[in-house]
């Protein structure tokens, strides 16, 4: 295993067999995000976006939790109002500037990298790390795991994504409900409601979540790439454009070496070896 440097210690990445893995590291505080902890994670996703030898990313926490969401404690204590504790930000058109700028490097980019992105959630995900969670494109929690939006009661309204992916995952009426009155949604329950993919025991997560991500980062990279591009597309509605993309990367599929090489592979009933190429 290759471990990375992500400029703080609350932040863990390695990289390994294809895989790379990006850990929430302040255990203390149920891995609540701080400004710093927000930078480094912006860099390495972009990192990993960039790098070919990543070819799945795994975004999980430590200590028996994903993560609490901001840091609420560092908030009371600055309580500008500005939502952060850079001394550089000095109005809310700065403030909203960064934010912006956090929002599409972290959450936006495990939406749209053309990689396959997994959260595993063991514990509390809440707030932000609930939204980072639903960013990415696969989610495998445990079964103390649990979710709420909890803005509500710290008065705000939402961020990174969240009310945009929950609305696609559970409906707009239902997502209303788990804004509005912040409740907590069992790993039962987040099954039921298309928020989890997959549920296990604590002790299995780890596991069952890096054989699946060693499964996707084996796979046809360039196929998965432009699957999860048809079906961001196809969220937004627009069927013309979602057949139109389709039958392009379908095309580009064809002309691939993993491609041939899968279906020479059929044909000889062997199992494919995906290279990305």
């Amino acid at each position: 295993m290759n471990k990375l440097e992500t400029g703080t210690e609350h932040l863990l990445a390695a990289v390994e067999d294809g895989v790379g893995l990006i850990a929430f590291n302040r255990p203390e505080a149920r891995n609540a995000l701080t400004g710093e902890m927000i930078g480094c994670l912006n860099n390495v996703i972009t990192a990993m976006e960039q790098d070919t030898e990543v070819r799945c990313v795994v975004l999980t926490g430590s200590g028996g939790s994903f993560c609490a969401g901001g840091d609420v404690k560092g908030m009371a204590s600055k309580n500008d109002g500005l939502g952060t504790v850079s001394q550089k930000i000095k109005t809310i058109d700065q403030a909203i500037h960064k934010q912006r700028l956090d929002h599409k490097g972290t959450a936006g980019r495990l939406h749209t990298m053309a990689k396959p992105t997994i959260a595993l959630v063991d514990g509390p995900a809440a707030g932000a790390g609930m939204s980072l969670a639903m960013a990415c494109d696969l989610r495998m929690i445990s079964e103390r795991a649990f979710f709420t939006t909890a803005f509500a009661k710290v008065g705000f309204s939402g961020d990174y994504g969240g009310t945009y992916f929950l609305t696609q995952l559970v409906g707009s009426a239902k997502a209303r409900e788990l804004y509005y009155l912040s409740e907590r949604v069992s790993s039962k329950e987040a099954l039921e409601l298309g928020l989890t993919n997959w549920v296990c025991k604590e002790d299995e997560l780890e596991k069952k979540g890096m054989e699946l991500a060693h499964r996707l980062a084996n796979g046809p990279s360039v196929a998965l790439g432009y699957m999860k591009e048809n079906l961001n597309r196809a969220m937004m509605g627009d069927i013309d454009e979602c057949l139109d993309m389709e039958a392009t990367h379908h095309i580009h599929c064809g002309q691939t070496e993993d491609h041939k090489n899968a279906t020479k592979a059929f044909v000889e009933k062997k199992e494919p070896v995906f290279k990305g190429e």
